[in-house]
């Protein structure tokens, strides 16, 4: 079973403005809203590929009962917590004529100590060796900075593999517990490096540095330019897939749901990288932060061609 943590949720509004312009009225092509926040991105995908996956997390207020309502109507399995105050409105503005996607996101409500570990309960009491925990996101107000360095040992303990995403000082804490998997992008591994890495032989280079801690697949999304992927002992590169673009936001997402699919099902690493680099290409097609339907991710499966990168990087 996979399960998919969503701390800090949102109910994602994204709206479409061609032509955007700062300081001046500007008139809306078309709006649609997203259960949203990235584990509850990741589940979405993790249904839409058929595999089973449970999305816990925190939700509150109205704006809490809209997405939990959307996963219903999506099928997405989930189990949250209600916490005082409401979940977050995240608005994402699509420009199609400038080709670019603006995130303002609020910060949504608080926790406390005493409501992260009944949620690290709820998800341990579920957890069996080989299950797959996805801990991706943003942490709320008032959990510490090392709330995800917490979690990853406490679901390793309990025979847990972790995939990782986040940023930041949560990030850099989170590494000292070993996670399985981590998936920067290449801002995120700047600030986990401390340095620009301006070329590919600096970005692998920081990456396999997080070997040392225990972390034992390497994942850097890079956009438009692809991916990354690295092993102790072997580096990928895969091209993005040049795909008409409807929104990038939620392209990690959907690498990462394919990755846990892919680990869950003992894929190899060149069938993950197919799976990884298809999923994000087909939600890029998609509008807001929807998941793209299975036929889709598979047709677009023979676009992408890895490339093993030579031994002198090793």
């Amino acid at each position: 079973m996979i399960y998919t943590v969503t701390m800090n949720p949102a109910l994602d509004k994204t709206i479409t403005v061609p032509d955007l312009s700062i300081d001046r009225v500007n008139r809306a092509a078309a709006v649609r809203q997203d259960p949203g926040g990235k584990g509850i991105n990741v589940a979405k995908v993790l249904t839409k590929l058929g595999v089973p996956c449970l999305a816990v997390g925190f939700t509150g207020g109205p704006a809490g009962q809209a997405v939990q309502q959307m996963l219903r109507l999506q099928r997405v399995p989930f189990e949250f917590l209600e916490v005082a105050g409401s979940t977050r409105t995240n608005l994402k503005i699509v420009d199609p004529v400038r080709h670019t996607n603006t995130d303002i996101n609020e910060p949504g409500f608080a926790v406390t100590p005493a409501l992260l570990e009944e949620l690290l309960q709820q998800l341990l009491r579920r957890l069996q060796p080989g299950d797959l925990v996805v801990l991706a996101g943003s942490l709320p107000q008032g959990a510490p900075a090392d709330t995800y360095g917490a979690w990853v040992r406490r679901c390793r303990e309990a025979g847990a593999k972790v995939f990782l995403d986040a940023d930041g000082e949560p990030l850099r804490r989170a590494l000292a517990a070993g996670p399985y998997l981590v998936k920067p992008n290449a801002a995120e591994l700047e600030r986990v490096a401390g340095r620009a890495l301006p070329t590919e032989a600096d970005r692998i280079g920081a990456a396999r540095a997080l070997f040392a801690q225990g972390v034992q697949k390497v994942v850097v999304s890079l956009g438009s330019e692809g991916a990354l992927y690295l092993t102790p002992k072997e580096i990928w590169r895969a091209r993005a897939v040049p795909v008409p673009v409807g929104s990038t936001v939620g392209a990690g997402d959907s690498m990462v749901a394919a990755l846990a699919a892919a680990e869950q099902c003992g894929a190899g690493l060149e069938q993950a990288i197919r799976l990884s680099m298809a999923a994000g290409a087909a939600n890029v097609m998609s509008s807001g932060t929807q998941a793209a339907e299975k036929e889709q991710i598979e047709s677009l499966m023979p676009r992408v061609k890895p490339e093993r990168v030579g031994a002198e990087n090793l």
